[in-house]
């Protein structure tokens, strides 16, 4: 099938039980405000990478908070964009740690971020052609196998376009799809940042995107700053509440796929518990109006607009 093909009517299991909520990411010095205030989130998010030993208080906080809560672990270093193959040690570690948690989902970036053993602390863009899409494929399948369960593919934040792309963004999760039966997390605050660097219309992404494949949706805040003439340049830094550019972004994609399971991601300059708690109520507000409005006016689009 050819950079326009459709996905197809049904699919396998789900890649996700997480609960249609809005979430935030866990870090260890919100442990003892979390204990204390018993939180209505719907869930907690980790980095895969950040829990890749053995034991320690990591591990004994996490499993306190497995018990009280659905948990969604997120692969930031398995580079399932890259030419390369999988690194099996990092694989191995991350099966472990899927193994040891069960979690309602695990998660993965459409980038890649390794070279000959070498690890990058970011995740870089690759190019929409056949050579990769075949690179991509290959390794979906292969985390799938080795954990035993769908995953969710995230789309990046770009900075650049490739001349070798013979794909749209969107057409190139789509065949992922198709050839791999995984699912996507669709993170909003990506589509921004993409569409305001490269100069494309964010909410015509949203509505062209396979709204009934995604599970989860990520939302963040950007970083401003200009490039070299002096344009617009937005950098995915997790540094700053969710802007209202995104929460609209945001209402819009939620019109088209109904309450779906929704992360707060605040990764730099972590805030104070009660800041970042105030984010996922506001997400939550949200979803439920969400819920409302589909109540009064039921639709079916978000299960088949996006197939054709």
């Amino acid at each position: 099938m050819g950079p326009g093909a459709s996905l197809p009517q049904s699919c396998g299991r789900a890649a996700s039980s997480l609960p249609s909520r809005a979430g935030v990411g866990f870090k260890s010095a919100h442990f003892a405000d979390i204990e204390t205030s018993a939180p209505d989130v719907g869930f907690f998010e980790i980095h895969a990478e950040n829990f890749m030993v053995a034991g320690g208080p990591q591990h004994a906080q996490l499993s306190r908070l497995r018990r009280d809560f659905p948990l969604s672990i997120h692969g930031v270093g398995l580079s399932i964009g890259g030419a390369a193959p999988l690194d099996r040690e990092h694989l191995r570690r991350v099966t472990t740690l899927v193994e040891r948690y069960a979690p309602a989902a695990f998660s993965e970036h459409l980038a890649w971020s390794t070279q000959e053993g070498r690890f990058f602390n970011d995740l870089l863009p690759l190019p929409y052609n056949a050579t990769t899409l075949a690179h991509v494929v290959d390794h979906v399948n292969e985390v799938q196998d080795a954990l035993g369960r769908p995953i969710l593919l995230e789309n990046p934040a770009a900075y650049l376009r490739f001349r070798s792309s013979d794909y749209s963004e969107i057409a190139f999760l789509r065949e992922i799809v198709r050839r791999t039966d995984c699912r996507l997390l669709l993170d909003v605050t990506n589509v921004f940042v993409s569409a305001t660097n490269l100069g494309f219309s964010p909410s015509d992404y949203i509505d062209a995107f396979p709204m009934s494949y995604v599970e989860e949706i990520h939302l963040a805040g950007y970083a401003e700053d200009v490039d070299k003439v002096g344009d617009p340049l937005l950098i995915d830094a997790h540094c700053a509440p969710v802007q209202d550019s995104i929460w609209r972004l945001y209402e819009r994609a939620l019109a088209r796929r109904g309450p779906v399971a929704t992360l707060i991601e605040w990764d730099n300059d972590v805030p104070r518990w009660p800041q970042l708690l105030a984010q996922a109520a506001r997400a939550a507000s949200f979803l439920a109006a969400t819920s409302r409005a589909r109540i009064e006016r039921p639709t079916s689009e978000a299960l088949h607009a996006d197939l054709g």
